[in-house]
């Protein structure tokens, strides 16, 4: 029986990690919860899960969780709050696999906590990749743990790689659905709509994440968190739309054999293969090989999609680059879906807090979250000034 701790567990992929949890009592169990701002959702699943620990994210959601159960006459559950008490729900000693979830660097300090405990991390927070990998890779292989992909490209690579050594790796392919913008004449851009922003094509995910699907931030992001966990250069990372999402990636061998990975486009199968990993656990997620039945690939589209081009130049500088061009982004989309700024005004506020930051590598998680916290102050100095700012189009 694997205990799992789920930091984020009232996200969706919280959600979905606990309904395979539910699906395979035999191999799976609760242990803790970090459930953050949703009160509802964390008292509902004490009720249902009965973990020995949740955190909460603050004090007032902890006491008044803890007053819900009480009420409730649920007892043995322990509530903590902030970032100590994920940390503590992330290295409970009886742990076995911990998934991280938690949008943005807030679970950056209980992942790393997690791997330097030994814990196996189960990764569905590309963030915490993003800003902190060379720190988390480093720390991972001097704990011998594994670092398990859950995000669908990053899993459908970690799969297509077990075919072969490391060494015999040419390239990797991300693939990406192209979002709603795809054949959007660029001369559009300008008046995206927050709601047109928002209708994904393929996936049903958080604001944030769908933005950044539509600016292709999203597989930019990927680029950076593909290096970091196959130990590859950017050069070897390549992306190629493919707007039937049926194949979720490629890895392109030496010998001019490539391997893809299909799959239904559901999140508890990537999920279900972190959690059992090495083992392959059976399932009921079947694909339709009908839907094989037309394909198509092109390269993106670096002037229709420009953050791409600079989550390639993050890449490229590492450290306190790829922290910033995180930031910045998490920034200017909040300010988007706030209707301050124009969706095309997302990489042109990236490409100034980008040309702003300083060429350094932090060597701890302290010195991440203050280049973090640095990166946001001139991303939100850039939006304050009005340069940024543009003629934001009415629904």
């Amino acid at each position: 029986m694997k205990k799992i701790a789920i930091l984020g567990s009232t996200g969706s992929i919280g959600q979905s990690t606990l309904s395979i949890i539910e699906k395979f009592p035999d191999r799976f169990a609760v242990a803790s919860l970090a459930a953050g701002r949703n009160l509802e959702a964390a008292f509902a699943q004490c009720q249902r899960r009965r973990p020995r620990l949740v955190s909460m994210a603050t004090e007032e959601l902890a006491d008044a969780l803890a007053a819900r159960l009480k009420q409730a006459g649920i007892t043995g559950i322990e509530i903590v709050y902030g970032t100590s008490g994920t940390v503590k729900v992330a290295t409970l000693p009886e742990v076995g696999f911990v998934v991280s979830a938690i949008v943005g660097v807030a679970g950056l300090e209980a992942t790393y906590a997690a791997v330097n405990a030994g814990k196996p991390v189960g990764l569905a927070n590309k963030e915490a990749m993003v800003a902190a990998g060379e720190i988390l890779t480093a720390t991972a292989r001097a704990k011998n743990v594994p670092l398990l992909p859950i995000d669908s490209e990053h899993n459908a690579i970690h799969q297509c790689m077990r075919a072969g050594e490391r060494r015999e790796v040419k390239r990797i392919w991300l693939t990406a659905s192209g979002g709603p913008f795809r054949n959007l004449p660029l001369t559009e851009f300008e008046n995206i709509t927050v709601e047109q922003a928002l209708k994904h094509p393929t996936w049903v995910m958080g604001r944030r994440i769908t933005i950044d699907s539509a600016t292709m931030l999203n597989k930019g992001l990927e680029i950076i968190e593909a290096c970091r966990l196959f130990d590859l250069p950017p050069s070897a990372v390549k992306v190629t739309i493919h707007p039937q999402s049926t194949v979720h990636s490629l890895v392109e061998y030496i010998d001019g054999s490539i391997l893809a990975q299909i799959s239904v486009t559901d999140m508890r199968l990537p999920i279900l293969y972190a959690m059992s990993y090495p083992e392959r656990v059976e399932s009921d997620l079947t694909f339709d090989m009908a839907a094989l039945g037309h394909l198509d690939f092109e390269p993106p589209d670096f002037a229709r999609f420009p953050c791409l081009r600079l989550a390639y130049e993050a890449a490229e500088r590492g450290g306190a680059h790829a922290i910033a061009l995180n930031a910045a982004d998490e920034i200017a989309v909040e300010a988007f879906l706030e209707r301050t700024i124009a969706f095309s005004a997302i990489p042109r506020t990236i490409e100034k807090v980008l040309q702003e930051t300083p060429e350094i590598h932090p060597a701890t998680i302290q010195q991440v979250l203050e280049l973090d916290a640095q990166a946001r102050e001139i991303a939100r100095t850039v939006l304050a000034a009005g340069r940024e700012i543009a003629g934001v189009p009415r629904t």
